[in-house]
């Protein structure tokens, strides 16, 4: 058996994509620097007056000095477009009045540097188009990077749980991308682009709510079957607690500010009002890390399934049988009998494929209520099979996988070392693989069957099991788009005060 890996995944950092976004920033600012002192305004005109000429249509402009200057006025299209250049620095209001008692009213706002916007201090502005733009391209190399990493990951190291990390983020920073595509050339406003990227989260929460729903339904069929054959405990009901802590997440918050907004009490319709920003960032507080942990858990469902089916190279010299819960006389319960199966199964593959024999590795201790050890079951078991006793390496110290992969490795070195496989049940190979990986042992499982009532719920507590082993990263995660998503709030409540 060799080390730990010397090689691993070359994993590019956050420096690449903070110079890309520097990059952008600074060709966004010379973009706008340089065609912002005019703006160009298009007004879709309501039917009643789209047989009009632009000069029946008035543009008064209020301000105290003189801050803007309408320089055209024409209208095509049923649409009436208005050219503003800037005079200098400051705030003003532009009205358009005309036939069918037709009005418009819009705020103009004009920078330090002869840059004009429309709707809000960081409102529409030309050469506007290049926001969307610059989100798009950092948001495509951040995801063309992550599913790099990801494919390079599953490729030398599979068992990490930055794997699962990658394959979460690659579905969130799809979903923001996916977003933000539809307006790559509306152009426009950073606050536009702002309020896309916040929704970005409600629009993820809404598309996964009805993946969300069904689960948890399936996920309760599954749950009462398996209560009514294994008894009632708050294990069992696992999957059923985060299928419903799923939906209430998604549900709660968009209904909280369906309520508030009929309240009395609050008014969320004062455009400069603090408490319509504070709903924002509670909502969106909540549906980002709602949406994270669905990210997360996608990703760990589709690694914990290839690593169900995956199969070990047919040139393994050890075969570790991973113990579990053994029946009071000291026979095999299923779920035992299953992956020592697995184990057999795979040393016939192995033997027709290369013609290479293998070595047995039952590894699991004595419990308190069990008459002998768990390895001392299976290898009573195999030698039933017709395993010779030679080839069978007990060991029946371990009491969990930790020590099911740490004590069976030690036994392994001490043989001279080999090529290790493993074999468990489906869904616990890929965490047990993460167990072996984090030891520095280089091993490749092999997972076998349950019942279809059982594994759903077995996923789901590998699920927790991994995200509370990982929780301080997840956690610092989670709190940094929360602290971006509350900077996004801060900068679109300055435009709408300031």
């Amino acid at each position: 058996m060799k080390g730990k890996k010397q090689h691993s995944v070359n994993h590019l950092g956050k420096g690449p994509f903070l110079i890309l976004g520097a990059a952008l920033l600074v060709a966004c600012f010379f973009v706008i620097t340089l065609a912002g002192n005019t703006c160009h305004e298009t007004l879709d005109l309501p039917e009643r007056v789209k047989g009009y000429d632009a000069q029946a249509f008035d543009v008064t402009i209020e301000q105290d000095a003189e801050t803007a200057r309408l320089t055209a006025k024409t209208v095509s299209r049923g649409k009436l477009r208005l050219t503003f250049r800037s005079v200098s620095r400051g705030r003003a209001y532009y009205t358009v009045t005309g036939p069918e008692n037709y009005a418009h009213t819009d705020s103009i706002h004009v920078h330090r540097l002869g840059i004009i916007t429309v709707n809000g201090y960081f409102g529409r502005t030309r050469g506007g188009f290049i926001v969307p733009l610059a989100v798009v391209i950092w948001l495509a190399a951040v995801l063309a990077a992550l599913i790099r990493s990801f494919r390079i990951g599953v490729r030398t190291e599979f068992y990490q749980h930055r794997n699962v990390r990658n394959l979460g983020w690659i579905f969130y920073f799809a979903v923001l991308l996916l977003v933000q595509l539809p307006y790559l050339f509306a152009g426009g406003a950073l606050t536009a682009t702002l309020e896309r990227m916040l929704n970005s989260a409600t629009s993820f929460a809404a598309v996964a709510f009805p993946f969300a729903f069904v689960l948890s339904l399936l996920v309760a069929a599954s749950n009462a079957r398996l209560m009514k054959r294994e008894g009632m405990n708050w294990r069992n009901m696992l999957g059923i607690l985060m299928g419903l802590a799923f939906c209430l997440a998604t549900v709660l918050p968009l209904l909280l500010q369906e309520i508030l907004q009929r309240s009395p009490a609050v008014n969320l319709h004062n455009e400069k009002g603090a408490a319509r920003f504070v709903l924002m960032a509670v909502t969106n507080a909540v549906l980002i890390a709602v949406s994270y942990i669905e990210c997360i858990f996608l990703g760990t469902v589709a690694l914990s399934v290839r690593a169900a089916h995956r199969i070990p190279p047919f040139d393994r010299d050890y075969i570790l049988i991973l113990g579990c819960q053994i029946r009071k006389d000291g026979t095999l319960t299923n779920l035992l009998k299953g992956r020592a199966d697995r184990a057999l199964e795979f040393a016939r593959m192995q033997k027709e494929a290369s013609g290479k024999d293998i070595v047995f590795v039952p590894s699991g201790g004595r419990g308190a209520d069990e008459v002998i050890s768990e390895a001392e079951a299976v290898r009573k078991y195999l030698l039933e099979q017709g395993v010779p006793d030679d080839r069978i390496l007990a060991e029946g110290r371990s009491r969990n996988t930790y020590e099911n992969m740490k004590n069976s490795a030690q036994l392994i070195r001490e043989r001279g070392g080999g090529k290790i496989a493993f074999s468990t049940t489906n869904y616990h190979v890929f965490r047990s693989g993460i167990t072996a990986a984090q030891q520095g042992i280089e091993a490749e499982g092999i997972g076998s069957r349950t019942r279809s009532y059982f594994w759903i719920n077995a996923f789901v507590r590998e699920f927790i099991a991994a995200v509370y082993s990982e929780r301080k990263k997840h956690l610092h995660v989670i709190l940094t788009l929360i602290g971006i998503m509350l900077a996004m709030v801060a900068v679109l409540y300055f435009t709408i005060i300031i």
